[in-house]
């Protein structure tokens, strides 16, 4: 006879340690967007994604007191250095087969400077030095706390679709009924269409109905929206003691996360502007880091327009965020022109006649500014007023607030 024989298990320290609550507790490192907070516990790390580097993180987060309970917290610290060392190998080697994060080789050195399509050049690092990226599930996790708690902070739930002021027939009532037309869901109002048919034969048996007494429940006309967010990654948006990049990924992966689970039929797309434009894959917005670069506000209007001219959505829009000034255009010959002190004559003329093009194009403008500059408010005011748009002058810890009450609220009318 066949038996099984159960024994306590033993299982070591990384097991018990929840992944995605790991996760969590590493998205700073994760979506370091280059700026050297002195108050981060991962600043000396340089948000370099090597393996040595997250070693180092892991080992912050066990020890800052915060991630593990009580007890847990009181077995790593009984534990030797050579037991720490082993248990953070384990935890790599969970991130991996959980495909949380793949490693790659190191690239040599001389690729260093080098950018392929859609990616900002970073420096290489030294040849043969070990090195991981995030994987597309790990963006989508961390897409899904950003949502989370930007909507918790403004107590919102995430519901519907896109509302207009249309009504057409269908199964979901919005309270208001018609007279039934050819063609119409037969979405039957049976309280109203008994009442007209009483109304006009009286209280007889058998009542008899009429076409004329049919009244339907009307449902709320929905649409879809194509948007495209701007991101500018400048150098501005580290500077002046505070990072406004992260944040501005943050926002970015909470919609795409939003768009993608609740408004299928919406598309999104990101555009990031510097001293020229480029459009990158949504999934990718994380791994960005911002550059010495101007801001060529012109060049990522054009894109952004050229990539919604080939939507066929009711509702078209951009999101622009951004901190500076206008300082540097593209000139017809390819070069780029660059002013660093901004707002120069023809960046700006360039820039607003872009503005027009987009209006003719019916396409909104919504405007998220980090900084709080005179000149600079001018012009964004003037970009809202040309396009209809919206301006919000905000900070980088009530931008995702603000960008997904802009989006939930879905105040633009659809012209038929």
């Amino acid at each position: 006879m066949k038996r099984t024989r159960y024994t306590k298990f033993n299982g070591n320290f990384a097991d018990g340690i929840g992944l995605d609550d790991l996760m969590e507790a590493l998205s700073d490192f994760m979506l370091d967007s280059g700026f050297q907070d002195p108050l981060s516990r991962f600043q000396e790390l340089n948000g370099e994604h090597t393996l040595d580097n997250l070693r180092e993180a892991l080992k912050q987060v066990m020890e800052s007191g915060d991630f593990l309970d009580e007890e847990a917290q009181q077995q790593y610290d009984d534990m030797n250095e050579q037991q720490r060392e082993q248990m953070l190998d384990d935890l790599v080697e969970r991130m991996q087969s959980g495909d949380y994060i793949q490693q790659q080789a190191g690239e040599a050195s001389d690729m260093q400077g080098k950018t392929d399509t859609g990616e900002i050049a970073q420096p290489a690092p030294p040849q043969g030095e070990a090195r991981f990226h995030v994987t597309d599930k790990s963006m989508d996790f961390l897409s899904y706390k950003s949502l989370r708690h930007l909507l918790g902070g403004m107590g919102r739930s995430v519901s519907g679709r896109h509302d207009t002021n249309y009504e057409a027939s269908g199964i979901e009532s919005s309270g208001s009924t018609k007279p039934y037309e050819f063609g119409d869901v037969m979405n039957l109002d049976v309280n109203a269409t008994l009442s007209s048919a009483m109304q006009r034969e009286g209280l007889t048996l058998p009542l008899n109905v009429e076409y004329s007494d049919l009244i339907i429940n009307q449902s709320e006309y929905q649409s879809s929206c194509a948007t495209v967010v701007m991101l500018d990654c400048s150098h501005s948006m580290i500077l002046y003691g505070e990072d406004r990049f992260t944040p501005a990924k943050r926002v970015a992966m909470a919609l795409s996360h939003l768009i993608r689970t609740q408004f299928p039929g919406d598309s999104l797309h990101l555009v990031l502007f510097h001293d020229s434009a480029e459009e990158l894959p949504i999934q990718q917005v994380a791994r960005v880091k911002v550059g010495p670069y101007y801001t060529n506000t012109r060049e990522g209007l054009r894109l952004a327009r050229r990539i919604l001219s080939r939507s066929n959505k009711d509702m078209k829009q951009i999101v622009m965020i951004t901190d500076g000034k206008p300082s540097a255009l593209t000139l017809d010959d390819g070069r780029i022109y660059r002013n660093a002190f901004g707002l120069d004559p023809m960046v700006i003329a360039e820039t607003l006649e872009e503005v027009s093009r987009c209006k003719r194009a019916n396409i909104v403008i919504n405007t998220f500014m980090l900084a709080q500059d005179f000149a600079l408010m001018q012009f964004v005011q003037k970009v809202s007023a040309m396009c209809k748009g919206k301006a919000y002058f905000t900070s980088p810890d009530k931008l995702g607030s603000y960008v997904l009450q802009d989006f939930m609220n879905r105040r633009m009318k659809t012209i038929h």
